[in-house]
């Protein structure tokens, strides 16, 4: 059973899907291409929803996680009794001249580079992809620089420069980096008939890396002026608004996840990687701190689009798929138990079809914020 404490997760985004990444270097969740597609790694709601993990072998670790300035790639230090192993890691946005459209050159990639500051430190890698949900166990391959992952729809391409023993369960092996040096691990992807992933360069990747850097950066220098108080929260705030937007519609999803419950143990865990007209007037109140007039443009823009129809009889639904999409069908997933046994696991919301008279002055109170 996964219990992996909400708080210990870390968010990353290109701006078209997210990865979740715990304190022991362990991905949660990740899921490709777009937030609400099915999971490619969701040990966050199932043991055998798979993982990757990057980590010292010593038992003895002190972490510390911050934010690169400005961004949202993440650095996780490791200190253990041999020396100092630094994890960077982010989905790669890719740059553009235009810093309103990060994430528009986003190559469907998740990069994690180790670099070793002090003494000399062995790491382990354990890689487990479960497209689907859990529900596919992928063909394996090893191939030059990495592995080529096949099952059902999706194709993905490990970069590794080290080699990984490859079983049935998954693979792995173990690496000693001493200082200065590095090793950088990314996950590229594809779907079956479109466009093949591939593996990496280290010299690529860390060019990858660098301007994912660089693009957040140019977007908060010209986003994140708020001076006012608590600051840096508010700051944050907008680089998480940002990262819960898609970026070819501008529309901004509740959360990254499903199934994470109110309560432990309980019912009450929905799929939230939708955009809610509810929410609309307070995104865009908190857009025109946090951000600045174009993401309000295009999140509105977003919302009166998707809400366009000529049915009278249904009215103005509350809730829209990322691209649009009205048809949220909800479905469980039996196979997983849920985080902490947080039962059942759900994908798609029920309530898309609900009426809820509300979001009428939601909507309206979004148009009069926006003007």
């Amino acid at each position: 059973m996964t219990t992996t404490p909400i708080g210990d997760l870390a968010l990353l985004s290109d701006r078209h899907s997210a990865a979740l990444v715990d304190r022991d270097g362990g991905v949660q969740w990740l899921a490709f291409p777009r937030f609400d597609s099915p999971s490619v790694v969701g040990g966050l709601l199932g043991a055998d929803a798979g993982l990757w993990r990057i980590r010292p072998t010593s038992s003895h670790v002190e972490v510390e996680r911050q934010y690169l300035d400005g961004t949202l790639v993440l650095e996780t230090t490791f200190r253990t009794p041999t020396g100092v192993a630094v994890l960077t890691e982010a989905m790669a946005t890719g740059e553009d001249a235009d810093p309103h459209a990060l994430g528009r050159s986003a190559t469907h990639l998740l990069v994690r580079r180790v670099d070793c500051r002090q003494g000399s430190v062995d790491m382990e890698v354990a890689f487990a992809p479960r497209p689907e949900y859990g529900l596919v166990v992928p063909l394996v391959e090893a191939v030059p620089g990495g592995l080529l992952i096949r099952g059902g729809a999706e194709r993905l391409a490990l970069t590794s420069p080290v080699d990984l023993a490859v079983t049935d369960a998954g693979s792995g092996g173990t690496l000693t980096l001493s200082a200065g040096q590095s090793a950088t691990f990314a996950l590229h992807h594809g779907r079956l008939g479109d466009r093949e992933p591939r593996t990496w360069s280290q010299e690529d990747l860390a060019a990858l890396l660098d301007s994912t850097v660089r693009a957040w950066r140019a977007w908060s220098a010209i986003h994140q002026t708020y001076q006012g108080p608590w600051r840096d929260l508010v700051h944050t705030s907008g680089r998480v608004l940002q990262a819960l937007s898609f970026q070819p519609t501008g529309a901004i999803i509740a959360a990254a996840t499903t199934s994470l419950p109110e309560g432990v143990g309980g019912e009450r865990n929905w799929d939230y990687r939708y955009a809610w007209v509810r929410d609309s007037c307070f995104t865009m109140q908190a857009l025109w701190v946090a951000a600045c007039p174009d993401e309000a443009v295009d999140f509105f823009s977003f919302m009166t689009g998707a809400a366009a129809t000529v049915d009278d009889d249904n009215g103005l639904q509350i809730m829209f798929g990322v691209g649009g999409e009205h048809d949220l069908t909800e479905r469980t997933l039996p196979h997983l138990e849920g985080w902490r046994g947080s039962r059942p696991v759900r994908v798609g919301n029920g309530a898309w079809n609900q009426q809820q008279v509300d979001v009428y002055g939601e909507l309206l109170g979004a148009a009069h914020q926006l003007r």
